[in-house]
């Protein structure tokens, strides 16, 4: 544990700690400049619960009914020890799967304590690693560094060796029809499979092995042609794993933020919830909205503001350090002389304010 642990429950108020998933840690790779997102989920703070005390409900989430239909298809995959499972990774796939041991690591002896699972998931994959034999585990409690703080990732996946490799298995409840699935939905698992794999890959490293005993082919099982009889797909998730890899290293340090923050801050609901949210930086963009559940409270804010990620992460990039529109309007017609940084945008904005004089002037001299 850091040296930043006590801050980062004191963030929480009396709340206890969010897990995070795979998707939580996809999404936060996706904005690695978000101070406030940095903060809040190195926090472990329910940013669902956040946004409803503010009054800005997350947009997304999925329904109660795709749920259950998920927890039931992947119940019947694992159900006996993943028999099913395995039939079908013999013969779909044509593995020389063997008999395998099978240890389910939920909990300890009924014990769900995070750093007892995390133990018992560490032990038993050493021990995997060391005698090189077929095992199966399903829920290992995994860590992974955010921001410069471990993040304990709670996958709901499986993890099987096989010829002295590590392979993961994300099970999903969405169909594959005639060999084809939605892209995006694909694009998603393979996403947050490479999450998996990632924290699975520091595991074994910390363990003192080489990390590419972690495959990076990951095995997609999902239902076929919409019925409950299950399909297995390889997916090689090396490209996912580059883009995780670069963001999560760019991400911004919290030791660095919590430093700038107030020493009382805390996201406990109340009257001084907005007044804390907005003491962290965002860094909001359009994008946002599909993976993040505070994204309309900050999109709120960066209009009232006039931020000029409120147009787009491609906006605010090619503005560099324009922050507001106010002030780039200003730049484009030469009401605000630009600073020594800020002399080349400036001089962008302002042909681009030309451009669209003339175009507007041509228009409206041609209709008269």
């Amino acid at each position: 544990m850091t040296e930043t642990a006590p801050d980062l429950s004191r963030l929480r108020g009396g709340a206890p700690p969010r897990n995070h998933d795979a998707r939580t840690i996809a999404a936060l790779t996706s904005n690695p400049g978000c101070a406030r997102r940095g903060v809040m989920d190195a926090a472990a703070v329910d940013k669902d619960a956040v946004a409803r005390a503010l009054g800005f409900p997350a947009p997304f989430g999925q329904s109660q009914f795709a749920i259950t239909r998920g927890n039931a298809f992947e119940a019947q995959v694992k159900a006996d020890g993943c028999a099913e499972l395995l039939a079908l990774l013999r013969d779909r796939l044509g593995l020389t799967v063997p008999e395998v041991a099978y240890d389910d690591l939920e909990s300890v002896a009924g014990n769900d304590a995070r750093e007892l699972r995390h133990s018992r998931t560490r032990r038993l994959v050493a021990q995997a690693l060391e005698s090189g034999d077929g095992t199966l585990f399903d829920h290992p409690l995994l860590r992974l560094e955010i921001a410069g703080h471990p993040a304990y990732l709670e996958p709901d996946v499986l993890a099987f060796q096989l010829a002295g490799r590590l392979h993961v298995i994300e099970i999903k409840s969405f169909a594959v029809v005639d060999g084809q699935a939605e892209p995006e939905q694909v694009a998603a698992a393979a996403r947050q499979s490479a999450v998996y794999v990632l924290a699975l890959r520091r595991l074994v490293a910390d363990l003192g092995h080489d990390p590419a005993r972690v495959s990076h082919d990951v095995f997609l099982v999902c239902p076929e042609n919409f019925s409950n009889r299950p399909t297995a797909t390889p997916l090689d998730v090396r490209p996912q794993l580059a883009v995780l890899e670069r963001q999560l290293a760019r991400l911004v340090r919290v030791d660095d933020i919590l430093a700038e923050l107030p020493a009382d801050l805390s996201f406990e609901p109340g009257e001084e919830l907005a007044a804390s949210v907005r003491a962290v930086e965002a860094r909001y963009a359009p994008d946002c909205m599909s993976g993040c559940e505070m994204a309309l409270f900050c999109r709120d804010e960066a209009r009232a503001c006039g931020r000029t990620g409120a147009l787009g992460r491609s906006v605010r990039d090619d503005l560099g350090g324009v922050d507001t529109i106010g002030a780039a309007l200003a730049l484009a017609d030469g009401s605000l002389p630009p600073s020594d940084d800020l002399a080349e945008t400036a001089e962008q904005l302002r042909a681009a304010a030309r451009l669209r004089a003339e175009a507007l002037g041509g228009k409206l001299g041609g209709v008269a």
